[in-house]
């Protein structure tokens, strides 16, 4: 049996931590982990899959959970890791999500969760309430 790498191994510890904090300390309902939906392709024909790593309730409200892991944050932040791209991908995955499940009219929003693991034990965790938000696609220039 081959065994996992080790980023993959602590990307998942880091979102089990997660899951128990926005339950037991911020009351979330989690509805769903790990969502994966096909997003289309890219220029090179390959599929584009996004993926939600936490879909939860904070009261009424929806809220798709990016959770980002670090054994230490010496190079960069952990929350650095959702840059542009990846929060593009993150909301046309939201998109799917709330079409499939006819919740295109519940208010939504978008959390980022970081675990950081420099005490092995007991990790920092920050909840980053509302990180982000969906932004309109840039309209192409017009050339003259």
């Amino acid at each position: 049996m081959t065994q996992q790498p080790a980023h993959l191994t602590l990307g998942q510890r880091g979102e089990r931590f997660a899951v128990e904090y926005l339950k037991h300390r911020e009351g979330y309902r989690i509805v769903a982990q790990n969502f994966s939906v096909p997003l289309g392709r890219n220029r090179r024909n390959v599929v584009i899959t996004g993926e939600i790593d936490i879909v939860a309730y904070d009261g009424e409200t929806l809220v798709f959970v990016e959770v980002k892991t670090r054994s230490q944050e010496t190079v960069a932040t952990a929350a650095s890791a959702l840059d542009r791209p990846k929060q593009r991908t993150l909301s046309r995955a939201a998109r799917a999500y709330r079409r499939l499940l006819h919740l295109d009219d519940a208010p939504y929003r978008y959390d980022l969760v970081t675990v950081v693991f420099e005490n092995e034990r007991c990790p920092t965790i920050t909840l980053y309430k509302g990180y982000f938000r969906e932004r309109p696609m840039r309209e192409p220039s017009t050339i003259w």
